[in-house]
């Protein structure tokens, strides 16, 4: 899907509804029939990438569970970026969406992190979508691989920081 490519790799504001239904081969009232707007299409390019993204973080988080929550973390770090990556999506997932604040990467990073009360999905989301943009920006995957690979969470000290929370409220 050429929506696919284009919102990949390039930001938002930056691709045209003319250049969305070209690349479709319709018209732009097509798109916008199907669609509603250039946002419309984004969202169902998006959910669908996040979709098919978050699955494959699960399954590595999954795999790694039994040697801790740390370890599922980064699995699904580096799962989920190398997916984004060899897929040409770090644009599209590095980005935030341009109209909503929900952030499914950061759901799912903050329930595999078993965390109430400390931020640790969100944080590491951030620090995900830094990565691939990184990339976006020029920057090579590899590299910004390997910075992921560099963080790692401290279970000890979660643990001790979750308490503290509860402990205040």
């Amino acid at each position: 899907m050429r929506a696919l490519e284009d919102f990949g790799s390039r930001p938002f504001r930056d691709v045209t509804v003319g250049e969305l239904a070209s690349g479709a081969g319709v018209t732009t009232g097509a798109l916008y029939h199907h669609f509603g707007s250039k946002l419309g299409l984004y969202s169902f390019v998006r959910d669908e990438a996040e979709r098919r993204l978050l699955d494959r973080m699960e399954g590595a988080a999954s795999t790694r569970a039994d040697d801790g929550v740390s370890a599922a973390l980064r699995g699904a770090l580096i799962v989920g970026f190398d997916f984004a990556a060899g897929q040409g999506f770090v644009r599209l997932l590095g980005e935030a969406h341009p109209a909503r604040d929900l952030d499914p990467v950061a759901d799912l990073l903050t329930r595999m992190s078993h965390s109430a009360g400390v931020p640790i999905g969100t944080v590491l989301a951030a620090a995900w979508r830094a990565a691939l943009m990184t990339v976006a920006e020029g920057a090579s995957p590899t590299s910004a691989r390997a910075a992921l690979l560099m963080l790692s969470v401290d279970e000890e000290a979660m643990s001790r920081a979750d308490s503290a929370v509860e402990a205040t409220t």
